[in-house]
This record gives structure tokens, C-alpha cells and sequence, in this order.
């Protein structure tokens, strides 16, 4: 191994994603730091980490997005670099800058490629040079002469989707499916991105009707160097947010899944990408279209490290300390198939957060099962962050092996004192539409929308 850059890292994250972070770093033998809101100074990597910090109240803006906060807590506690795990300040440019202005190393993209991607359109300009197809629709942002996104739209066709910019998780997009509610839809959409992003430009694309949630996962050590690491299918959705992720893709030919993933590959040399990253495509009727690039490590990351052996966030790790990525792609195989359940503090039909206090947690095992959680019996779940608080994979020879896995592992499951979505878990376990696969992103919001129909009906 080459001259260290640093030897503590300092976690800017929390919950499963900071412990798992802690676990990595302690294999390579670097010091942790955790930093923590008054909220969660319980959590367990908090424990366990060398040195722990608290950094403010609960409010996530006044602990875990406070730039100045986490800089003077490197400063005072000797971390050399940050690992900003997912959410939070994971893409934020402005931060990664701040970071590597400050002597540290910020482990993940540099600012000038976590800019290109966090913008949709350069993002998009940026993938058309590389060869990776994209969803038809406007080369650049929308002009502001109403003639000329008509004429535009026209051209595209209807029904198109009006998207932000700077947007994502689901905010800033509207379906316009006729002419007459283009003008409106977009003025919507601008205002929208403008206050929520900061960034009121906005492009259209061609709105797939039944498209699946496909998505290529890449190391690169901005050396030159550079993997793609298979597929996900993240199409089981709710409202744009993932429920439940699965690898390699159902039904999809091996051949086109390779092709695009060169693609990807290519894509990241030519931008000079560092760390790892997702690339997110629809696929429909054989095709895949890029819609965006996640600059970070993904929540459902371990569905990858299970079919391919491969610990994306220690690889994380080497290529913040200068290694060259030792991977080819030729080291690359998939091995059976992996599903992730999300656990949330959820009611399982709404969807509504459930914060409160694990009264009890008993986590599943078995050949196969592997569980990320921060939870413990006496936790209280806060109010004031993501209401993700576990998950639960299960990986098998096939896939069916791994739904009988998954099946098992969620009866084995308990979590009291508040409500979840495991219950809603093991019913899609034995849902047909799931079980047989390859359905499209819109698959789980149909389902959901006939059980409350049969539930009022039921009711009457």
C-alpha cells in the first residue's frame, strides 16, 4: 500500500450507514471519528468509534448540514479525511470543496464532477459524449420563449415529463400528457426548483409509461482506472423512492446489461470520475435511457457486494488514500441473485413516519442473511431524520432461492414498540407480480391502490 493520505477518517453521517463506514475503516486499520446531534448520541457507531463529537441539537441543519460544524470537528479531532456516507452532504459540491480547501481528503467525487452530475442537463450533454443513450427530450435547459418549448415538445411528444435541473427524490417533475398543460407545467416546475434548489432551470424528456428502475454501480479510482460491478433493479417504487432492490436484474440479456455497463465505465474515465457512483437508467422495451448519475455510495449498495464479494465502501476507502483500483473488470462475477427489503419506521400501508422507542429488536439469520441497523433494544426512533432504520437482505443461488430466504428471514423478524414495514414486506414476498418479475416502476403504487380499494370495500 502507498503513503496513507490520512489515518482517521471522520464519519459525517449516522444510523446503519455510519456504523457500516466505522466497520470498513476499522479493517484498514484507520481511526474513526463520530460526530452526532444531541438526538443521537446512543447510536452505536457513536460507541464505537475512537473519538466522538457532538456537533448540535437534533435539527439535522444545525448538526449533520453544518459545513463550519463538521470542518472545526476535523480540525479539533485530527480526522484527516470525511466520509460523508449517503444523504446529508454526500453531493454536496460546495462541502467536498470546503473540504479539500481545508487539507482533507473528502471521500467521494471531486466538487467539479459531483457539479456535472448533480445537474441534470450537464449531466445528461456529458453522457451523450460518452455514448450512454439518454431519454429523448430537450439538448440543454428550457428557453424561456414559449414558441420555441412548444415547437420542442412537439418534436419530442407527448406525454413528456417537465424535470429540475438540480432536482431528485422524486421533487421537481411534472407529466404533461397534451399541449394545453405544457406552459403551465412548466412555470410550476420552474418555480418549485427554484425554491427548493436554488436552481430554477428545467429540461423535458419523453415520459415512459411502463419503464423499470435499472441502475449500473462503477468504482473509479480517477487514475484511469475503473469497473462497472452488475446491475440493480430498484423498480419496486413508491412515490420515486425505492422499497425494494434486487441484483442482476430480472429477465434482462446478460449482453445488453455488459454494453451498457462498458458505457458507464467509459463515461467515468472520460469525466475523470474518483470513488464510487450509480449510474440510474429506465429500461423499457429492450432500451435503456439514463436519467441520472449518484455521486456517492447508494443505500443499497450490499445487493452488489453479495453477488459480487466485492466491499464497495472499503474500495471507497483505498481510492481516497491514492491507491490505483486494483479490480478489473475481468475479477467481476455475479454469483447468484441478492434482494434488500427497506425497513422503515413506517406505517406499512400510509407510509407515514413512526418515530418512538424499540420496546424490542430481534434480528433474523441463516445461510444467506445479512442485516445493516443501528437499531437496539431501548433505541428511540427520532422524528427528525430519514425513517430508515434497517436492512435486510437475503442472497441465494437463484433468485427464487433468495425470495424463499428473504420470506424466511422476515417472519424471523421482530420489531416492537413501533409500527414498520416488515409487514408490507412479507406480503410482497409472495405478491405474484413480484415473485415473477420484471415488472415496471409503477408496479407497487397499482398494487397498493387495489389493496385500499378491497380495504373500503371490505370497510362498507
Amino acid at each position: 500500500m502507498s503513503k496513507a493520505k490520512f489515518d482517521t477518517v471522520l464519519i459525517a453521517n449516522r444510523g446503519e450507514i455510519a456504523l457500516r463506514i466505522l466497520r470498513a475503516c476499522r479493517e484498514l486499520d484507520l481511526r474513526t471519528v463520530a460526530v452526532h446531534s444531541e438526538a443521537d448520541s446512543s447510536l452505536r457507531h457513536v460507541q464505537l468509534a475512537d473519538q466522538a463529537l457532538c456537533i448540535g441539537p437534533a435539527s439535522a441543519a444545525r448538526s449533520y448540514l453544518d459545513q463550519q460544524q463538521l470542518l472545526l470537528a476535523a480540525e479539533l479531532t485530527g480526522a484527516g479525511a470525511i466520509h460523508p456516507g449517503y444523504g446529508f452532504l454526500s453531493e454536496n459540491a460546495g462541502f467536498a470543496e470546503a473540504v479539500e480547501q481545508s487539507g482533507r481528503v473528502f471521500i467521494g467525487p471531486t466538487a467539479a464532477s459531483i457539479r456535472l452530475m448533480g445537474d441534470k442537463v450537464s449531466a445528461k450533454q456529458a453522457m451523450l459524449k460518452a455514448g450512454v443513450p439518454c431519454v429523448p427530450g430537450s439538448p440543454g435547459a428550457l428557453s424561456k420563449d414559449r414558441d420555441e418549448v412548444r415547437a420542442l415538445a412537439a418534436e419530442v411528444g407527448y406525454p413528456l415529463i417537465v424535470k429540475a435541473s438540480g432536482g431528485g427524490g422524486g421533487r421537481g417533475m411534472r407529466i404533461v400528457r397534451q399541449p394545453k398543460e405544457l406552459d403551465d407545467a412548466v412555470d410550476m416546475t420552474r418555480e418549485e426548483a427554484g425554491r427548493a434548489f436554488g436552481n430554477p432551470e428545467v429540461y423535458i424528456e419523453k415520459f415512459l409509461e411502463h419503464p423499470r428502475h435499472v441502475e449500473i454501480q462503477i468504482l473509479a479510482d480517477g487514475q484511469g482506472n475503473a469497473v462497472w460491478l452488475g446491475e440493480r433493479d430498484c423498480s419496486m417504487q413508491r412515490r420515486h423512492q425505492k422499497v425494494i432492490e434486487e441484483s442482476p436484474a430480472p429477465g434482462i440479456d446478460r449482453s445488453a446489461i455488459a454494453e451498457i455497463g462498458e458505457r458507464c465505465v467509459e463515461a467515468c474515465r472520460l469525466i475523470g470520475y474518483r470513488g464510487a457512483g450509480t449510474f440510474e437508467f429506465l429500461y423499457e422495451n429492450g432500451q435503456f435511457y439514463f436519467i441520472e448519475m449518484n455521486t456517492r455510495v447508494q443505500v443499497e449498495h450490499p445487493v452488489t457486494e453479495l453477488v459480487t464479494g466485492v466491499d464497495i465502501v472499503r474500495e471507497q476507502l483505498l481510492i481516497a488514500l491514492g491507491e490505483p483500483l486494483k479490480l478489473t473488470q475481468g475479477d467481476i462475477r455475479i454469483q447468484g441473485h441478492a434482494i434488500e427489503c427497506r425497513i422503515n419506521a413506517e406505517d406499512p400501508l400510509k407510509f407515514m413516519p413512526t418515530p418512538g422507542r424499540v420496546s424490542q429488536w430481534i434480528a433474523p439469520g441463516g445461510p444467506g442473511i445479512r442485516v445493516e441497523t443501528h437499531l437496539y433494544p431501548g433505541y428511540s426512533v427520532p422524528p427528525h431524520y430519514d425513517s430508515l432504520v434497517a436492512k435486510l437482505l437475503a442472497h441465494g443461488s437463484t433468485r427464487a432461492e433468495a425470495i424463499s430466504r428473504m420470506r424466511g428471514a422476515l417472519s424471523e423478524t421482530v420489531l416492537d414498540g413501533i409500527s414498520s414495514t416488515i409487514g408490507l414486506h412479507s406480503i410482497l414476498m409472495t405478491e405474484p407480480g413480484f415473485v415473477e418479475g420484471g415488472f415496471d416502476i409503477h408496479h407497487l403504487e397499482r398494487y397498493l391502490g387495489q389493496v385500499e380499494t378491497e380495504r373500503k370495500g371490505s370497510s362498507k
